[in-house]
């Protein structure tokens, strides 16, 4: 308790002109004695409290601290504390809601002073995976092995047993990545193609790996990172070309169309994508590619011949 107090005196220091002892003693229910000796741990931590008697006394950090007393403005704290609201609605962490009452105290009484009205974020999955973002979320944090019933690319259902490293948030979908005893290598999950997720109650020790070293994995394995393709999209799809696709993919054509050099991990992947799109997309390249479309094209007629 006593380093989030000194952490919150901290903020408010940094946030406020002047704070005098006993309105300190009264945030943190604490006795004035309290709140001198924690003047004294922050002051040895090297950040410069100065005090004030009188009337309108109190203590204030030093004007010449090199750190600005901006650092942290009301915008600053109003964006972390919107952000960790929208991951604390889809993982449901207790202690981050902590965290949230912590910072909601040290703005709430300057609100009026901010337009809160121009970003609000939401990082809730589907309802289908919220049960198990918020399960799986529990297990990263207590080192737990995982068990799923996940359905791969292909519609294959397998059953893997996981170490979770983490979960990330890309394309507004979910991703737990993790080393898979399975396969004995990284992996990356979609929580939309999880039909279960039971978390075990055997321990791992966390491997010395980070999401960055998966695409590593996949070359030592002989795995391709990924399959590089150029496209061709009409303008009547370019609103959603332009939501699927990053920027520096993208440069427009004389004729008003769109081309894309998109990557994918797999051929099935790149051939789902692009037939979603209808006529209003051209595979270019690989000419490998371009074969398996015409022949993934030709095996659909058959079925309305």
């Amino acid at each position: 308790m006593r380093l989030d107090r000194l952490f919150s005196i901290t903020m408010m220091l940094l946030n406020r002109k002047r704070i005098s002892a006993t309105d300190l003693a009264a945030r943190f229910e604490v006795s004035l004695r309290t709140i001198y000796r924690d003047m004294e741990t922050i002051n040895r931590a090297g950040i410069p409290v100065v005090s004030f008697s009188g009337s309108d006394g109190g203590y204030e950090i030093m004007q010449s601290y090199r750190l600005d007393r901006q650092y942290l403005s009301l915008e600053d704290l109003y964006s972390i504390y919107s952000a960790l609201r929208g991951m604390q609605s889809a993982t449901g962490d207790t202690g981050m809601a902590e965290l949230l009452d912590r910072i909601g105290a040290l703005i709430s009484d300057k609100l009026h002073d901010l337009d809160t009205s121009g970003m609000l974020l939401d990082f809730a999955p589907a309802s289908g995976s919220k049960g198990h973002l918020r399960t799986l979320h529990l297990a990263i944090k207590e080192l737990r092995l995982v068990e799923l019933d996940y359905m791969d690319i292909h519609g294959a259902e397998t059953q893997r047993m996981v170490e979770p490293m983490g979960l990330y948030l890309k394309s507004n979908a979910w991703y737990l990545w993790g080393y898979c005893r399975v396969r004995f290598a990284l992996r990356v999950f979609r929580l939309s193609r999880m039909n279960r997720v039971r978390v075990m109650s055997e321990t791992f020790s966390r491997r010395g790996l980070s999401i960055e070293d998966i695409d590593a994995d996949r070359a030592r394995s002989g795995t391709p990172p990924c399959i590089r393709v150029r496209l061709r999209f009409q303008a009547a799809v370019k609103t959603r070309v332009r939501d699927e696709f990053l920027p520096d993919q993208l440069m427009s054509g004389p004729d008003g169309t769109i081309l894309a050099d998109a990557c994918y991990y797999s051929k099935e992947s790149a051939i789902q994508h692009l037939m979603s799109f209808g006529t209003n997309a051209t595979l270019l390249a690989p000419s490998e590619l371009v074969d398996d479309f015409r022949k993934q094209i030709a095996e659909i007629a058959k079925i309305y011949s």
